[in-house]
């Protein structure tokens, strides 16, 4: 990627980046709702151009977040990483300019003191190493790892019993930090400044969080992966294929659209495309995301 598809926000004093390492890519809905087709996603007008194509392709983004806040420098996230193996070969051996774009935002590898995982898929913790002289290595070694304690025991779980679940990046992307003891196993209503707190979202996964962002009178809220894409606020009850508790993904997602809709709260989905972030609104029967 590039730095060009770095974003800025500020929500009161706190700073907000994006940091772009998969832009945009384009699949077909069915991926993230089953049995679904390219003329659901047609019949809504307001997914494009930045949402959707007009053949009726969803498009979706990997990215992580970076927020400075109190003197403390926040990754949220840390995407899919270089020099990687994954299920998916889209994902596989990244090559991208992803730490140069943290510089180039203002947050320089160095100046990362805290690195939160809203949970512990591989998309999210990639760049928590980095392959320096045939090993791996923790990519903020000054930093603290901020790891959920029930998602890591979920995950812990998974590896020891040959769960459901594809466990490879935590080999990569997951023992070295804690080998290298920077972990701080948190709960899912941690704060980590007085302007910055976690609220507990579960469903996607078991420790899923999402993060809140209150400061001088202004909201935001970083969604993690409660939602994929914004047509999901068109029916937020509706399964998707991607939540490990699909049932209780689905309420999860209908309280958070509730309780943000119609109000200030700016929304940041951590997997939208650009703009990235706008506002729930009511539409018809459903919601949609109004923006700017």
């Amino acid at each position: 990627m590039s730095a060009e598809h770095i974003r800025h926000w500020r929500i009161g004093a706190v700073e907000l980046a994006r940091i772009v390492e998969v832009n945009a890519f384009e699949d077909d809905i069915a991926m993230l709702l089953k049995d679904e087709t390219a003329e659901f996603v047609r019949q809504y007008d307001w997914l494009r151009p930045h949402f959707a194509t007009p053949a009726g392709q969803m498009k979706i983004s990997f990215q992580a977040f970076v927020l400075r806040s109190r003197g403390r420098n926040v990754m949220i996230d840390t995407c899919i990483g270089a020099d990687r193996q994954r299920e998916y070969g889209v994902f596989c051996n990244l090559h991208t300019t992803f730490l140069e774009d943290l510089a180039v935002a203002g947050f320089p590898r160095e100046s990362i003191n805290t690195v939160l995982c809203t949970h512990l898929h591989f998309d999210h913790v990639g760049w928590n190493t980095r392959w320096v002289d045939g090993r791996w290595v923790p990519t903020f070694p000054q930093a603290r790892y901020l790891f959920g304690k029930l998602e890591f025991a979920h995950w812990t779980h998974l590896r020891e019993t040959g769960g459901y679940h594809n466990v490879e990046h935590l080999h990569d992307a997951v023992d070295p930090i804690v080998a290298a003891g920077l972990v701080d196993y948190i709960g899912t209503d941690y704060q980590l400044t007085d302007e910055v707190s976690l609220f507990p979202t579960p469903g996607h996964t078991p420790g899923h969080v999402s993060v809140l962002i209150r400061s001088r009178g202004e909201e935001a809220v970083i969604t993690g992966d409660l939602m994929h894409h914004p047509i999901q606020l068109v029916e937020p009850l509706r399964h998707a294929n991607f939540d490990m508790d699909k049932a209780q993904a689905a309420l999860t997602r209908q309280a958070f659209v509730e309780r943000f809709a119609n109000s200030t709260v700016q929304v940041i989905g951590s997997h939208f495309p650009e703009p990235t972030s706008g506002w729930i609104v009511r539409h018809g029967r459903g919601w949609k995301l109004r923006i700017e």
